[in-house]
């Protein structure tokens, strides 16, 4: 591209100079050439900058593509969730009282867990030993006496390991004695073949000590409180608002938030059906018990819990993810439908919200169906 030989200014009246004669016109026109020349310049060099571009970015002169994220239309429960206050804790708190007189050599520690031929406690270093059954230790069992306890404790005894040689009936019989004087050799117990109250405390099941009652050094008085314990399975236990108590039914599913942020399942084991004072004056509550697994809910007693209890399920229904929803400028909502690469509004009547999604209704909208939803 050449620049032009010269450049013509035009008059006030329109006629053209007939020539750059004078000093003051020569340069002018001399001024006038150069800025030309310099555009020319510059036009040349962003046009073979924008041909450059062109050629080393493949996607220089293409719409920006952009990703869309999108989520089914599907069917099924959609469950909104009321979260209350619980507290962690065990099932059926109880006392053992001392049934030995002397004085105390060993204590468990709270939190324990003591299970069938282990010692509650030690008095004169002699043990009183957990062993399972329905009735408390009421009366010496000894040879010749019968009843569902002799039965209990010879339960107890084969479990043991010892008395292969015995009958597990009700019957209290000279095998019944030889294996009982062998359990109490194998203690340092006297071996007097019967057994009584200060020896063994017959309880249903594993225990938990939740508190001790008598301090190692102290002295077992008959009757004294010993142990406060409880079973080993953990529970979680609900004050609920007497008004809400259509949210819990028995064997009904919930989930637990643990003091460590955790969620785990937990199932109504119980609901009361007598309402009691709440705290806040004018409020009554009822008693809601919530089942666990020790493994998932570990050992922290009274530790406060969030318990996310059922309020609405609206079943077998559509529904979409709640992020998928846009709010309409006439009011309501909508969602974006996806269609290939085309997508469309089309607005929808919203029902239940839970479990981060929504309940959804409206033309174009099937099982199935894909909408968009902002991608991460």
């Amino acid at each position: 591209m050449s620049a032009p030989d010269t450049i013509r200014e035009s008059s006030p009246n329109g006629a053209a100079d007939s020539g750059p004669d004078e000093p003051g016109a020569r340069r002018k026109g001399k001024r006038a050439f150069l800025m030309a020349a310099v555009l020319v310049v510059i036009v040349a060099g962003a046009a073979t900058t924008a041909l450059t571009l062109t050629k080393d970015d493949p996607s220089a002169g293409k719409a920006e593509e952009t990703a869309i994220a999108t989520a089914a239309v599907t069917r099924g429960d959609v469950v909104e969730t009321e979260s209350v206050d619980g507290k962690l804790t065990y099932v059926g708190e109880r006392t053992i009282p001392a049934t030995a007189n002397g004085v105390v050599t060993w204590v468990p520690s709270e939190g324990t867990t003591i299970t069938r031929g282990k010692p509650l406690l030690k008095v004169d270093d002699k043990p009183v030993t957990l062993m399972y059954g329905s009735l408390p230790l009421y009366r010496t069992l000894k040879e010749g006496v019968e009843g569902a306890d002799v039965k209990a404790l010879e339960r107890n005894l084969k479990a043991l390991g010892y008395g292969d040689y015995l009958t597990v009936d009700k019957e209290f019989t000279s095998a019944t004695a030889k294996a009982v004087k062998e359990w109490q050799e194998d203690l340092g117990l006297a071996e007097t073949g019967s057994i009584d109250a200060a020896q063994v405390v017959f309880e249903s099941g594993p225990l938990r000590v939740s508190e001790v009652g008598m301090e190692k050094g102290g002295r077992a008085g008959a009757g004294a409180k010993a142990l406060t314990v409880t079973g080993t399975e953990p529970t979680v236990h609900v004050d609920l608002d007497a008004a809400k108590q259509n949210m819990a039914k028995e064997g009904a599913a919930v989930g637990v938030i643990l003091p460590d942020g955790k969620e785990v399942k937990g199932k109504i084991t119980s609901v009361g059906k007598v309402a009691k004072a709440g705290k806040e004056e004018g409020k009554s509550t009822i008693d809601v018990d919530i089942k666990l697994s020790a493994k998932e809910s570990g050992s922290i007693d009274q530790a406060p819990v969030t318990v996310k209890l059922e309020s609405e399920r609206a079943k077998a229904v559509l529904s979409v993810p709640i992020e998928a929803l846009l709010a309409l400028r006439e009011g309501g909502f909508g969602v974006e439908v996806v269609k290939g690469t085309q997508k469309h509004i089309v607005p929808v009547k919203t029902g239940t919200y839970g479990g981060g999604r929504v309940e959804v209704s409206g033309s174009g909208i099937g099982e199935g169906t894909k909408v968009e939803v902002p991608s991460s």
